[in-house]
């Protein structure tokens, strides 16, 4: 008996669609179109974009520079979904615009837990004792 089963990760369409999708984000937010007091002046950008299996849904995850009001901005920016996803939807070629969600890129702030971790006295320590063969 043959078992289906699904590749795990994103296929390569959507990966190209996150990857357009991306880009006309990046565009739009260089462009400055969106009137909100929560976004006046902000610089976002748009690490990544992950797409449903069926490109109906597009989550955009974000980050304003510097990472400040980064919960505001993304609040602001999912207010205006529809007038977004208006914009993005002729710098892409697909049959239909999808939804854009907005989240908060935590991978930048992961990143710099990890490197924190690396950097405490207690690894330190264990890497020394591994260097001197101690156990």
């Amino acid at each position: 008996m043959k078992k289906d089963h699904k590749p795990a990760g994103p296929s390569q369409r959507m990966l190209r669609v996150g990857e357009l999708v991306r880009h006309a984000l990046a565009a739009l937010f260089a462009r400055d179109d969106i009137e909100d007091e929560a976004l006046a002046g902000a610089v976002v950008t748009v690490p990544e974009v992950r797409m449903t299996p069926d490109l109906k849904i597009a989550n955009a995850y974000v980050m304003p520079l510097g990472g400040a009001h980064a919960e505001e901005i993304v609040a602001a920016l999912n207010r205006h979904q529809k007038f977004i996803r208006g914009r993005v939807a002729p710098l892409i070629d697909l049959k239909y615009a999808p939804e854009i969600r907005f989240f908060v890129d935590d991978t930048f702030a992961e990143a710099g837990r990890i490197d924190a971790l690396l950097r405490s006295d207690r690894v330190k320590r264990d890497l020394d004792d591994e260097d001197t063969g101690e156990d």
